[in-house]
């Protein structure tokens, strides 16, 4: 019997940078490397294909932020140059540190809900345990 894969909590476990399937194991050990399999419940993770997609999509929220508040401060103040970048680099730089993380657990759980790059039972090679 196949196992259900609801994929809105399977992304919200991500954001959370959480198992996709149990929600207890943690995906990541370090910063942003991948475990090999979850703690908690065995879930292979390994075989995850996030690749470039976190910094371009990271890097599409961070610039909308920081973007809106170049213009915004602009038009209210209108500081000197140097001024916008002393604000601004420091805030988009943390904004994509604490960002990408969350957005790499969440497209490793889309990609579980949706069977892809090896979270597919029916297909050769996948050895993840089924979980009750």
């Amino acid at each position: 019997m196949r196992q259900e894969r609801p994929l809105g909590t399977a992304f919200v476990n991500g954001l959370k940078c959480k198992c996709p399937a149990c929600g207890e194991g943690k995906i990541f050990k370090g910063y942003i490397k991948v475990r090999h399999s979850c703690d908690h419940c065995g879930l292979e993770l390994h075989h995850q294909r996030a690749d470039d997609a976190p910094p371009y999509f990271t890097m599409l929220i961070v610039l909308h932020f920081v973007v809106s508040g170049i213009l915004t401060v602009e038009q209210l103040y209108s500081p000197a140059n140097w001024v916008q970048l002393v604000i601004w680099m420091p805030v988009a730089t943390l904004m994509s540190f604490l960002l990408l993380p969350p957005i790499k657990g969440a497209l490793i759980g889309i990609q579980w809900a949706k069977e892809m790059h090896g979270f597919n039972p029916e297909k050769d090679g996948y050895t993840a345990q089924q979980i009750d």
